[in-house]
């Protein structure tokens, strides 16, 4: 529960989060959630993969793809502008599998100001809450798969440009500059500000819902 005007909010917040991992490899997070005023509520999750493995090093070599023709532009400080850039004829395009440091160095300025990929994809949907393909990652060392899908309009793809390797993990493991990827389901960042985003105010008489799953497979080498 987040109490009225907890960080500034209004209206006390009710949120359930439940967590469901099926002997078939998969992965679900589903979200409820109500307030008794106005408020604002986008919800995510910020799980860090790395599909070969804890001490593996850099992911750059894993391939990933994004079903999303646009991406949400961003300024130097990492706020979206409002504008919706097509993804296309750029280094942001994963609508066909690549591997994640194809492109991360390339010298375009919202790579440039991200220190790598740390952008909202908007996902390609039929209608609005259509749980749906999102995203998709492998590893080529291990041949581990993971399927993302969601009912969220958004996913943001963040690639742990900051971390320093002084972070030390499981098992005494250092985890290095973009040593995993993140695909963080959620509406677009800053939508209160811009009007063309899909709409983050919840109101009394509705609920939020929100459902994400991760699916695990193994795929031949």
């Amino acid at each position: 529960t987040s109490p009225d005007g907890d960080e500034g909010f209004p209206g006390k917040l009710d949120v359930q989060v439940t967590y469901q991992l099926t002997e078939d490899g998969t992965l679900t997070i589903e979200y409820d959630a109500k307030s008794d005023a106005d408020t604002l509520c986008n919800m995510t999750n910020h799980s860090y993969f790395n599909l070969a493995g804890q001490g593996s090093g850099d992911v750059l070599d894993q391939k990933v793809t994004i079903s999303a023709d646009y991406f949400t532009l961003a300024d130097a400080q990492s706020i979206p502008t409002g504008e919706l850039t097509p993804v296309k004829g750029t280094p942001m395009d994963f609508n066909e599998a690549k591997a994640i440091g194809q492109d991360i160095e390339a010298d375009y300025q919202p790579l440039i100001d991200g220190k790598g990929y740390d952008h909202t994809y908007i996902l390609n949907k039929k209608r609005s809450g259509e749980f749906s393909f999102c995203a998709e990652c492998v590893s080529p060392k291990t041949g581990i798969v993971m399927d993302v899908f969601t009912t969220e309009p958004g996913v943001q793809l963040y690639t742990a440009n900051w971390m320093t390797g002084n972070f030390i993990g499981k098992n005494g493991k250092r985890y290095p500059m973009r040593a995993a990827i993140c695909l963080e389901t959620q509406h677009f960042p800053d939508s209160p500000n811009h009007e063309n985003y899909p709409s983050v105010i919840l109101r009394p008489h509705e609920k939020f819902e929100s459902h994400t799953q991760f699916k695990f497979s193994v795929r031949e080498k």
